[in-house]
């Protein structure tokens, strides 16, 4: 069934010729047409990097029936980017669609909840001297009350490698992430879970630190991990730390 699409907006940063923005205009509308549900809206941004390597780095958010869909890739080209970006989501969007049936309720298929364990479309960091980095982006914002397998379906939406929420079954600030072939559930205070999970959930049984974010910073460049989950030393909520692809942190942290 084809669906009308509100128009795509366009967001270009650098050199990027116009044609190919109307290129990637004219794929994403095709594409969000078939979408399985409501595309209510589009935006994609197209930015040519300070990269040697993938310096075209492009991003589509679309809003499908109130959730949103988020995809990102770097190449060589933009041309390459453009055309990736629209492979990546057309599969996105088959994900998102057989997965939230098993949120809702049905019955998941064999190797539904398999998450992409090929991060080769992603943007490579930049290799910033670890003492010119800075926490440059501070995101606050409410944590949703979900399940893991909501956290999951929503982690895989966004196109996120982790995800902070609040566990609805223990109340415990959580973060989700990938691991090995399924995913792995960090709490404040680890409790034992009863009920079943549609995705393969393991849960950490260690306790999140209770620390600064300057010693999150320090134990994120010590363990060599892509972020670090922690507990505030002043309100005890969950937080996480992360490296930015431009080689600087993030903080994402509850709001309230």
């Amino acid at each position: 069934m084809t669906r009308t699409v509100s128009q795509v907006k366009i967001q270009a940063g650098g050199a990027v010729p116009q044609e190919l923005q109307d290129r990637a205009r004219e794929k994403i509308e095709r594409l969000s047409a078939r979408a399985p549900e409501p595309v209510l809206a589009a935006r994609v941004r197209l930015t040519m990097g300070a990269a040697t390597v993938r310096p075209a780095l492009a991003q589509a958010n679309l809003d499908v029936n109130g959730r949103t869909v988020r995809v990102q890739t770097a190449a060589a080209t933009m041309s390459e980017a453009v055309d990736t970006l629209e492979d990546l989501l057309a599969e996105r969007l088959r994900r998102v669609s057989r997965n939230w049936e098993a949120v809702r309720g049905g019955q998941p298929q064999p190797g539904e909840w398999r998450h992409n364990t090929e991060p080769a479309h992603r943007p490579a960091y930049y290799p910033r001297p670890p003492e010119e980095r800075q926490i440059i982006r501070h995101k606050a914002y409410e944590l949703s009350s979900a399940t893991p397998d909501e956290a999951a379906f929503d982690m895989e939406s966004l196109d996120y490698d982790f995800h902070l929420f609040t566990d609805v079954a223990t109340g415990q600030d959580s973060v989700l992430y990938r691991h090995a072939d399924g995913y792995r559930m960090a709490q404040i205070d680890p409790r034992p879970r009863k009920d079943d999970t549609a995705v393969d959930l393991t849960v950490s049984p260690h306790p999140a630190p209770r620390i600064t974010a300057e010693e999150a910073v320090e134990r994120l460049e010590t363990t060599g991990l892509p972020f670090v989950f922690f507990a505030d030393a002043q309100t005890g909520r969950g937080n996480v730390l992360y490296h930015r692809y431009d080689g600087h942190y993030g903080l994402i942290t509850p709001a309230g």
